[in-house]
């Protein structure tokens, strides 16, 4: 939907002035004890005026006067925060060089250090006083503001205030005078010798993000699809003459490689709902699902189209009489027959933009040597991480490398063959001009990001310079050229709302938002801002939740994403219901409570999954370690929390299960999760005492919102069809790289190398390019004591993402009867105990792990008819290729890094 560029450019700046009156007027050291009282009286108190997020509103005004209040709570909690962060900001001392005002704005200028770098930036908010303040030193400064960075010029620092008091009420706008801000204006304005004037500056927080969330909610009523966004609730009907389809091609390759719940979230797609929610448990293929909607987005084409004349079938080209055929190809290929009608209406194209099919007219454009498509899309998420892992996997593409020397082999030609992601109308490899766009971007996708894009306009700009003479060395220029030829541009949620975006001159068809509930709502309007014709929201809302640092505006469900708030108001749905990562005993219970018993096992699943520890019943592929000696302490000073008793069982059950099984030594094997910051911190700790500093190379220890699997690739290999394809795989400082069948390389391995090393290198690369999820995943509850309170470990959602990150084993350690003071952990224990996988551990936990006592759980593992062990270590290596499709498929929902370590807000 087209949206009025001028009526958003007011609102814009509507929106802004009204977001620095309110914010700038603030009292920081009001703020600061406010928020100390709140910590005191643990939350009490707290949110008066407030309103609770519901599922729908009834016009703008009730949404705006739901959430323009909780955003500003969230404004004031990231303000607190930082005074918290562990990299404290000094003092600085600068000087008042020149004083503008505009529009009851105080517009100085000050000075900027050449020793300051990048220190600040636009939209970083500052605190200016009239004097140093250290806390413990006693009174607060007398004369203090806050001001916001308009722009960073050379040495100078451009400033907004406003100081005509502070805003009282956010529906009257009422602004009350205070003698701070009375003191701090006569101070900048007064008259005297400008460089005289002496100020002292702190850096608070940037408000970059919540500022364009602040404009995206305040431009609700301008929004497209404004009404569904209020209701929750679709009118529209979905109807085939709405509907898009592919070319039979496309089809029978998605069916082929998608199963039915993925089948059926395209078709969804297809349908031209406006809005189309897609949910993605752990690990069903959410990537995979993307990447075929970009594929059925870029190429589908109407059912029926619209003319002049009414309403028609498309006639595809079989159907057509000859006379028409050669008529239609004389007017899509006007250079053969004649003149280029540049000037006159033709019928539109086809949708292999050769064969035009349809009767519509329009206005011919000049077809370039590579297809044009004219369906654009914003492919955004909540973090740069979750962003960056759908550019590397569209990013996979064919190339050769140089042949090496295989000892006593010979040379055997390298031909890196990677499985193409999107696919045009006949399932050929469709390669669309994409750019990556915002900051942080992975060394992985560095080729396609913006920055790097530019740089090599400007190369050709100045080897050219007839050629590119228009764009010469103006960057602005550039990416704004870049930009308009995308077909995909990948950006995150906040980015998106970035100048950049609303200065195109043609904006998006479809936005896609991956990780959809782990983002506030405000987030997720901001890439709507520019206008859209179908949004998708891909995510979980029973896995992470968005991060909301204000524990008042958590209360009142400020942390409910768009996608949580429409399923919860009965919006259709689409679940993948196919998993691919976990052994059917870890996915058992997650799917029973959270899923409704909708997850299903993809074929083989629990062959592929089982291990050779799990002749031993405590060492998975599920079980719960009832520690109910230990308990719990927080470390002075910390809203966190930590169990010793759970780190020393940890430490042991690792140290057993690694000697008993050397390839689990690595931390892309093993993790070990926490909810808490600070047990995290203890664990890294104590194993770095008993391994040494390269401890976490043996195991990876998490936060469950900062968990996040190793994304680099170092042995790259490759399947298709028949054809297995090995490429760099480094033994020792030798490069070695050859084509053939997987029994192939086999026997050519095993000839060269011992049996032991091929082993080693297919669990490498099975590792680090296929699954990436761990093998292994230890999670310490840390929660234990005589009063059952078990803080935001009751959080199910976390509680999901712990027990789903691995493949094979999941080990949850905690107090049991703690934890069955909540709903979900009971079930969890209660799910043990009836599988008869509850072990209570005492003290010493040494005795547990005593040979007797592992014996005493020990069990035959069974091997399928006609195979002897022999057999099943050459099955095992023959999965690294049956299994590459359903390890990519659950690759995909490898949690991301929500990159607020914590939780949110304090530890609870």
């Amino acid at each position: 939907m087209a949206v009025d560029k001028d009526r958003l450019r007011e609102e814009e700046e509507a929106s802004f002035v009204r977001f620095c009156k309110i914010i700038l007027g603030w009292d920081y050291f009001g703020l600061l004890t406010e928020a100390a009282k709140q910590k005191k009286e643990r939350g009490k108190g707290g949110g008066s005026g407030l309103r609770q997020v519901k599922n729908t509103y009834k016009d703008v005004d009730d949404y705006l006067a739901t959430f323009e209040p909780l955003l500003f709570e969230e404004v004031k909690a990231q303000i607190i925060q930082k005074k918290d962060d562990e990299e404290v900001t000094e003092w600085v001392l600068r000087l008042v060089v020149e004083c503008n005002e505009s529009e009851g704005f105080l517009l100085p200028s000050v000075t900027y250090g050449d020793d300051e770098g990048e220190k600040i930036v636009q939209n970083d908010l500052l605190l200016l006083s009239e004097d140093q303040f250290k806390e413990g030193a006693g009174k607060f400064p007398q004369v203090y503001a806050f001001a916001l960075v308009e722009q960073r010029q050379h040495n100078l620092l451009r400033l907004r205030m406003f100081l005509a008091g502070e805003v009282m009420n956010l529906n009257t706008d009422v602004i009350e005078s205070r003698t701070r801000l009375l003191k701090m204006h006569g101070l900048i304005t007064s008259p005297g010798l400008l460089h005289e004037k002496r100020l002292f500056s702190l850096k608070i927080c940037s408000l970059s993000t919540i500022s364009r969330e602040y404009f995206a909610l305040r431009s609700i009523g301008s929004l497209p699809f404004k009404d569904l966004i209020l209701t929750a609730a679709d009118k529209s009907s979905g109807s085939e003459d709405q509907a898009w389809k592919v070319s039979q091609p496309l089809s029978e390759h998605f069916q082929g490689s998608l199963n039915k719940s993925q089948m059926e979230a395209i078709d969804a797609g297809l349908l031209r709902k406006a809005f189309v929610l897609i949910q993605g448990p752990p690990g069903t293929g959410k990537t995979q699902t993307i990447l075929a909607l970009l594929s059925a987005i870029l190429h589908a084409t109407p059912t029926r189209v619209h003319t002049m004349a009414g309403l028609h079938e498309t006639k595809r080209g079989s159907k057509l009489p000859i006379q028409e055929k050669y008529n239609h190809w004389a007017r899509a290929s006007p250079w053969w027959t004649g003149n280029n009608p540049r000037d006159k209406n033709m019928p539109k194209d086809g949708d292999d933009g050769f064969f035009p099919t349809s009767g519509n007219d329009f206005k011919p454009e000049v077809i370039a040597s590579s297809r044009k498509y004219h369906v654009r899309v914003l492919v955004c998420a909540p973090s740069n991480s979750a962003l960056d892992e759908i550019v590397l996997r569209l990013l996979k593409t064919d190339a050769v490398h140089p042949s090496y020397p295989l000892p006593k082999c010979g040379y055997f030609q390298a031909e890196f063959v990677i499985l193409k992601c999107v696919h045009d109308e006949n399932v050929r490899s469709y390669n669309p001009k994409i750019v990556r766009i915002g900051l942080k971007a992975h060394h992985s996708v560095q080729s396609v990001c913006m920055d790097n894009l530019v740089k090599q306009k400007q190369g050709e700009s100045a080897s050219d310079k007839q050629k590119h003479r228009t764009a010469g060395g103006d960057t602005d220029s550039i990416r704004a050229a870049i930009l308009e030829e995308s077909v995909i541009v990948f950006s995150t949620l906040s980015f998106s709302g970035s100048a950049l975006f609303s200065k195109l001159n043609h904006g998006f068809d479809v936005v896609i938002i991956d990780e959809a509930a782990q983002a506030i709502e405000p987030a997720t309007l901001v890439p709507l801002v520019n206008g859209c014709k179908q949004v998708f929201l891909v995510g979980d809302p029973v896995q992470l939740p968005a991060t909301v640092i204000s524990p008042t505006a958590g209360k009142f469900g400020y942390g409910t994403s768009l996608f949580e708030r429409f399923q919860r108001a009965g919006y259709p749905v689409n679940m993948l219901k196919m998993q691919y990562r976990m052994h059917p005993e870890i996915r058992s219970f997650p799917s029973s409570e959270f899923y409704a018993e909708a997850l299903q096992d993809a074929d083989d699943l629990e062959r592929r999954t089982t291990r050779d520890w799990h002749q031993y019943h405590c060492f998975g592929p599920f079980c719960f370690f009832d520690v109910h000696e230990g308990k719990e302490s927080q470390p002075s000073g910390s809203g966190s929390w930590v169990n010793v008793d759970e780190v020393e069982f940890v430490l042991l059950l690792y140290h057993k299960l690694v000697t008993m099984y050397p390839e689990l030594r690595s931390s892309s094997q093993f993790a070990i999760i926490s909810p808490y910051r600070h047990q995290v911190k203890l664990f890294q700790d104590r194993f770095r005492d008993a391994f040494g500093q390269e401890s976490k190379k043996f195991v990876d220890i998490q936060t469950v919102d900062g968990f996040q699997v190793n994304r680099h690739v170092d042995y790259v290999c490759s399947l298709q069809k028949e054809r297995w394809t090995f490429a760099e795989i480094s033994i020792g400082n030798t490069m070695h790289s050859f084509t053939g069948t997987l029994e192939g390389h086999l026997k050519i391995l095993i000839t060269i190398f011992s049996p032991e090393l091929v082993v080693t290198i297919m669990a490498q690369w099975k590792d680090q390019y296929l699954g990436r999820e761990k093998d292994v995943a230890i999670f310490s509850c840390v929660r234990s004591n005589d009063d059952r309170r078990i803080g935001f470990v009751s959080d199910a959602r976390r509680m999901n993402v712990g027990i789903t990150r691995a493949k094979s084993s999941v080990l949850v350690v905690g107090s049991a009867s703690t934890l069955r003071n909540d709903e979900h952990w009971n079930n969890l224990v209660e799910s043990a105990e009836k599988r008869n996988v509850l072990f209570k551990v005492s003290k010493p936990y040494s005795s547990f792990f005593s040979d007797s006592n592992l014996n005493s759980m020990k069990v035959e593992r069974s091997l399928p008819d006609g195979l002897d062990t022999e057999d099943m270590e050459i099955n095992e290596l023959m999965d690294v290729n049956r299994g590459h499709a359903d390890e990519e498929q659950a690759e995909d929902n490898d949690l991301e890094d929500a990159e607020m370590d914590g939780g949110g807000y304090d530890e609870d």
